[in-house]
């Protein structure tokens, strides 16, 4: 019997804690403890709004802004319910969005077509145009916005707030639309042109239902700025029966004191819509935003 010589076996053992976190480790729980106290102190503001709308106003008054409540209450928003008029600011505010933010929509996307994917005459002119509305203060225009529609009759009414809302909102919705179109290949449409499909059936049936994301997205943060808006609002409404949401606001301050407690409470009725759009909708917004910066 032959007996055949075998190789050491290297018993050596790696005593080397792997699970010990290392320089990466250590960055990874530095960065989430920045993003952390970032979080909180971007949550603060909200947090702090909650607190003075379920407290009671004299709690507010005696102990300070700042302080932890000494009671709870919910009466704040039975009461601002009826002081800011909710009921009708409500109202105008879903008629006003309802109306406004399709066609700002619509009309955005087919200039955002036209500009991305037809061949058409002074293009750059016509986008230069569009995009340097994105430069024009909104504040230098109120007294010609007031104006023109007091000479067309469209003041104290919420439909006549249509018109300026659309020409300050369409520059920023273009600009996201087109860029979101241009990565559509153009093979898709030469081959339903092929097909023959005219360029209204290749945005309506083509580019529409392959935009959805950007669509949503230019959708929900123009009726945020709707919604919101205050400037425009106060200037062409007058009467309490066609005001909107940011102007009824105004109603919990007074000329001596102002009702702290009520106004947090009343902004958390009117900004409870968008939070839910911004809780179910963010994956859209996020993904439409970012689409446009991506090439296809």
């Amino acid at each position: 019997m032959t007996l055949t010589a075998q190789a050491p076996v290297d018993l050596h053992l790696d005593t080397t804690n792997s699970t010990s976190p290392g320089p990466k480790g250590h960055r990874g729980l530095v960065a989430t403890f920045v993003l952390a106290v970032i979080a909180l102190f971007w949550i603060s503001p909200l947090a702090l709004l909650v607190i003075t709308a379920v407290r009671p106003l004299s709690d507010f008054i005696g102990n300070g802004p700042l302080s932890w409540p000494a009671d709870f209450t919910w009466k704040n928003f039975s009461d601002a319910w009826g002081i800011g008029n909710f009921a009708t600011t409500y109202r105008n505010s879903l008629i006003l969005a309802v109306i406004k933010v399709p066609l700002g929509v619509l009309f955005s996307a087919m200039l955002g077509f036209a500009l991305a994917k037809l061949r058409m005459k002074f293009r750059r002119t016509v986008m230069f145009s569009v995009f340097l509305g994105l430069t024009i203060p909104i504040y230098i225009t109120i007294v010609p916005v007031f104006i023109m529609m007091r000479s067309a009759g469209m003041t104290d009414s919420i439909f006549g707030l249509i018109g300026p809302y659309l020409a300050f909102g369409i520059p920023f919705e273009v600009l996201v639309l087109q860029s979101f179109f241009r990565q559509i290949p153009d093979e898709i449409i030469e081959a339903a042109k092929v097909d023959g499909a005219g360029d209204w059936r290749v945005f309506f049936t083509m580019i529409l239902p392959l935009s959805v994301p950007a669509l949503v997205t230019v959708a929900i943060l123009d009726a945020v700025a709707t919604w919101n808006e205050f400037l425009f609002a106060l200037i062409l409404l007058n009467s309490d029966a066609h005001k909107t949401i940011p102007v009824g606001l105004l109603n919990f301050q007074g000329q001596f004191a102002n009702n702290n407690t009520g106004l947090a409470a009343g902004i958390l009725i009117a900004v409870v819509p968008i939070l839910i759009a911004y809780t179910l909708l963010q994956r859209w917004i996020v993904g439409g935003l970012t689409a446009g910066s991506l090439k296809g």
